[in-house]
């Protein structure tokens, strides 16, 4: 017997990895998808492409005006192409990137309607002795199309080429959008991979009548527990490893901080969303319901926390709420090590914070577990 109870642990860590592992869904979506998703939003916010701005040109020209042409037409003709009735013009910039400019001269009606279905941001009313913009001022980029043609048709190009030298663009380590977005990834990796890791498989398994048979084999209970948290953990770091691997190889991210600091402060949310997991399936033992649960914890979290972009964007009120979400203090926590130089002396607050409460959701949930 004590044979048996010194190596069911191990045996139970080994099951539940061989279990992982045979799954390529699961290795999938917690390896093969960060990555993805690293790469796709790493290319798009941090490479210099072209920017596309498309806009409708409504000509209003009156009978005294017929002789006379309108301004942004006679510098669309003098410096851009038209084909049918269709301006284009490329803005180049070597430091912000080119802007492409299309301008689709239609009628009122027309106009309006691209203007609703998204296909422009912008509507010009050129005129000959003036020209009118007609935006929605909620919009992020019908501002930004505004002030370009404005310019354009007052002044030219020249705005926007001709102070180069007065330009610095954030490319240092630690300002760039992936410098934010690797760490919010780490930290929800581990949110996700243990709510539905280590939650949704007591559920199920429970649903299936299979915790029952195992509590009737001489095992320790707290063993199959701490075997389910130590294989999930153990993929964890793998799927870690493996996504910081890639951002430095790729992007060139690097930990300007602490690596024993950021390494504890893994096992600290490790822990924590692991005791979580244990507590909210403890007692559940419908995967629909188990489904809803799961969700009502992460989707608030990975949304609030500051993941793709900073929660700094929410109300002044909400603030304080979200800086002690679990994932919140990871994520912080990550970013401050990678991008600031912390160290442990800097995140231990988090880490031991991250870990009680861990702890304490884990003795709870294996207090009132349900094993049948």
């Amino acid at each position: 017997m004590n044979r048996i109870t010194n190596h069911q642990l191990y045996r139970l860590i080994f099951a539940h990895l061989a279990e992982i592992i045979r799954e390529p869904a699961v290795l999938f979506w917690g390896i093969v998808f960060p990555i993805l998703m690293a790469w796709g939003l790493g290319i798009a916010f941090t490479q210099k492409g072209e920017t596309h701005l498309k806009m409708a040109i409504v000509k209003t020209i009156t009978a005294s005006d017929t002789l006379k042409e309108t301004k942004l037409a006679v510098y669309l003709l003098a410096n851009g192409t038209k084909k049918d009735s269709t301006y284009s013009i490329v803005l180049k910039n070597e430091k912000l990137g080119d802007v492409s400019l299309t301008f689709f001269e239609t009628s009122w009606a027309n106009a309006y309607t691209m203007l609703k279905k998204g296909q422009v941001s912008l509507i010009v009313e050129d005129k000959p002795a003036d020209t009118k913009y007609h935006f929605d001022p909620a919009s992020a980029e019908a501002k930004t199309t505004y002030q370009l043609v404005s310019n354009l048709s007052a002044y030219g190009a020249i705005f926007y080429n001709a102070n180069q030298s007065t330009i610095e663009p954030l490319t240092l380590k630690g300002t760039r959008y992936v410098d934010f977005l690797i760490p919010g990834l780490l930290a929800m990796g581990i949110m996700m991979s243990c709510t539905w890791g280590i939650s949704y498989t007591i559920i199920d398994r429970r649903s299936k009548k299979l915790l029952r048979r195992m509590v009737a084999t001489p095992m320790r209970k707290s063993n199959f527990l701490l075997a389910l948290i130590t294989a999930r953990f153990t993929m964890n770091v793998v799927e870690g490893v493996l996504l910081f691997l890639f951002a430095w190889l790729y992007f060139g991210t690097s930990v300007q901080g602490s690596w024993p600091a950021l390494i504890v402060l893994f096992l600290a949310g490790n822990i924590a969303f692991s005791g979580i997991s244990i507590l909210i399936s403890s007692h559940t033992s419908n995967p629909e319901v188990g489904n809803g649960l799961i969700n009502a914890l992460v989707t608030p979290m990975m949304v609030m926390s500051g993941i793709f972009f900073s929660y700094h964007n929410f109300p002044d009120w909400t603030i304080p709420i979200i800086q002690y979400l679990p994932l919140t203090m990871i994520a912080d926590s990550f970013r401050s090590i990678f991008n600031e130089g912390a160290g442990f002396i800097d995140v231990w607050r988090e880490a031991l914070v991250l870990t009680s409460v861990g702890v304490v959701c884990f003795v709870s949930g294996l207090k009132i577990f349900k094993w049948y």
